[in-house]
């Protein structure tokens, strides 16, 4: 077994796993398809990119990594599916199960973000925008992802104004 170091941070740690100039991406896990955010070099903003479609994992993966490293991301924001009543079922265990085998493949360290309502959000934003319902489906994942992201780095402005309240630095 090598002595690779822990590759799942808490949202307070990302900061210091990211390298200047490197962004953050944020993936919603689908079962046919991984939407995919990425965040601007300052943490502020999440941007949707283009949805991949999933096929077999060695796939899924090779592209998912050329995609990452086209952006110079640093850190992955994974969306936990987890039930409303916070209990976890067979979705949240498969995002584990990816995640783990991710992990086997890339130095890259994620972050569990609780999706709930997400892709509810998301709809209501494309259906706000008139976006037509075959247009929505195409998009749906990738503004899901965008929504996990966001929160994620709402967050992190977060910790940093809590930071910098407190006198410290959070660097």
């Amino acid at each position: 077994m090598d002595n690779k170091q822990l590759t799942v941070l808490t949202i307070d740690q990302l900061e210091e796993h990211v390298a200047d100039g490197q962004t953050v991406a944020g993936l919603d896990l689908g079962t046919k398809t991984i939407g995919i955010a990425i965040s601007d070099r300052g943490f502020s903003f999440a941007n949707p990119r283009t949805v991949l479609r999933r096929s077999k994992f060695t796939h899924d993966a090779q592209d998912l990594l050329k995609a990452l490293k086209t952006d110079n991301v640093g850190a992955i924001v994974i969306g936990l599916p987890i039930n409303m009543d916070g209990s976890e079922g067979p979705r949240v265990q498969a995002t584990r199960a990816f995640v783990r085998n991710m992990e086997k493949l890339t130095d890259l360290p994620f972050i569990y973000w609780d999706e709930r309502l997400s892709t509810v959000a998301a709809e209501r934003v494309l259906i706000g925008m008139d976006v037509s319902r075959q247009k929505r489906a195409e998009r749906i994942d990738s503004a899901a992802a965008a929504f996990i992201l966001q929160g994620a780095l709402d967050r992190l402005q977060s910790l940093r104004q809590e930071t910098d309240a407190d006198g410290n630095s959070f660097e």
